[in-house]
């Protein structure tokens, strides 16, 4: 373990008990509700998920299909390493938890889609 000057504390301590600009400003706690616990999204808003998969263009189809009554824009947000697995980001605007929800379990249990985050 390497200690840093300042004290002798170990350096892992030192920047586990650091707190972020945003902590200090009190952004953090604007965010979150008072447990802590769920951040506080007023809505409508934005929304981005980035949806993985192997097939582009199947891809680009099931979130065409799921997100038809919403207006959204599709991107290619990353390609891994080998070319395997792509990533796209669909953003869109959501009115309600239940619709951010609802896109999201729809594009999570699509046969072309990995993963959904």
């Amino acid at each position: 373990m390497i200690a840093c000057l300042r004290g002798r504390i170990p350096i892992h301590r030192r920047l586990w008990n650091t707190r972020t600009p945003l902590q200090e400003e009190g952004i953090i706690e604007k965010i979150t509700d008072p447990a802590g616990q769920k951040p506080v999204l007023e809505y409508p808003c934005r929304w981005v998920y980035k949806v993985i998969g192997r097939d582009r263009s199947t891809m680009e189809e099931a979130i065409r299909c799921i997100a038809q009554e919403c207006a959204c824009t599709i991107t290619l947000s990353n390609t891994s390493r080998n070319g395997r697995y792509l990533c796209l980001n669909l953003e869109t605007t959501v009115d309600h938890e239940e619709d951010r929800i609802r896109i999201y379990e729809r594009l999570r249990v699509h046969p072309s889609v990995i993963m959904v985050l």
